[in-house]
């Protein structure tokens, strides 16, 4: 009788054990997919996008963090960040996309990286694309603190799809005192775009090109004398013979040359040199005569 009661005491003893282990593994489980590591999420649509840590989309060992919209919203995860003032800071990730459309013709809008509550932000990833490497570049000027984010959306509209999101990495850099500042003047040759229902192909010409140079000559001298020796203007000059094929759209100011219609095409030469500036050239209308 003892025996018996005591086999009995096993088994409950060993159904509480597989009970426990089963609980204590789907609250790992409900761990793994939900911790965000201090990032607060946020939505201009509140519980309509799907936040979660993805381990089996991921790029490294560790999970990502995915943003899922199925109808337009401006999700983000972020966390407060301390930074000393007046100091450069660079920011990237690594950031694959599925299907994301924005809700307005605007290349601002998609997967990115955001200072929220201001329009800093690196390029904005749309479409479906491999994981590829996003920069944010910025200045954090009079501020001690700023919400740094892994946004769908973004500061001038809304969009959906799927986001996510790896590799974080943040750096300060070093406050250069050098009085030169250096520019990288692209000239794009052609224009070669469709807006609406309209093609519009235009190329600049060799008096385009004269007084292009010509004003770019008349910058670096007029740095020098308005500031009085105390800023200098060293503009590089690059010609390129790849069409323009896209331009961006804003409702208050028309078309306009966005950094992810030109990215690809200036990449390289950016990324190779320690640009201050970039300046975009191309002909938007033809000449009056």
């Amino acid at each position: 009788m003892e025996n018996t009661k005591n086999r009995k005491n096993k088994i409950i003893d060993f159904i509480i054990l597989i009970i426990l282990l089963t609980a204590l593994f789907f609250a790992y489980q409900y761990y793994q997919k939900n911790n965000f590591n201090e990032y607060v999420r946020s939505e201009s649509n509140p519980y309509t996008s799907k936040f979660i840590r993805d381990k089996e989309e991921k790029y490294s060992k560790k999970a990502s963090y995915k943003i899922e919209s199925e109808i337009y919203n401006d999700a983000m995860f972020y966390k407060t960040i301390n930074v000393e003032k007046n100091t450069p800071y660079k920011v990237a990730c690594m950031v694959k996309t599925k299907e994301i459309e924005s809700e307005v013709e605007n290349s601002g809008i998609g997967a990115q990286i955001s200072i929220e509550g201001t329009t800093e932000r690196s390029i904005a990833i749309s479409g479906t694309e491999d994981w590829q490497k996003i920069e944010l570049i910025f200045n954090s000027k009079n501020r001690e603190t700023i919400n740094l984010g892994f946004r769908l959306g973004g500061y001038l509209g809304e969009a959906k799809g799927e986001a996510w999101f790896s590799d974080f990495t943040f750096e300060q850099g070093d406050t250069n005192n050098d009085n030169e500042w250096k520019f990288a003047c692209f000239i794009f040759e052609t224009t070669d775009v469709t807006i609406g229902e309209n093609k519009i192909k235009l190329n600049v010409t060799e008096t385009d090109l004269n007084d292009i140079t010509d004003t770019i000559n008349r910058f670096e001298s007029s740095c020098s004398q308005l500031s009085e020796g105390k800023m200098t203007a060293k503009c590089n000059i690059f010609k390129s013979n790849t069409p323009i094929t896209k331009l961006s759209y804003d409702q208050e100011f028309g078309y306009y040359v966005a950094p992810e219609d030109i990215e690809e095409q200036i990449k390289e030469v950016v990324q190779s040199n320690d640009f201050d500036h970039i300046f975009i050239v191309l002909k938007l209308r033809r000449r009056r005569t």
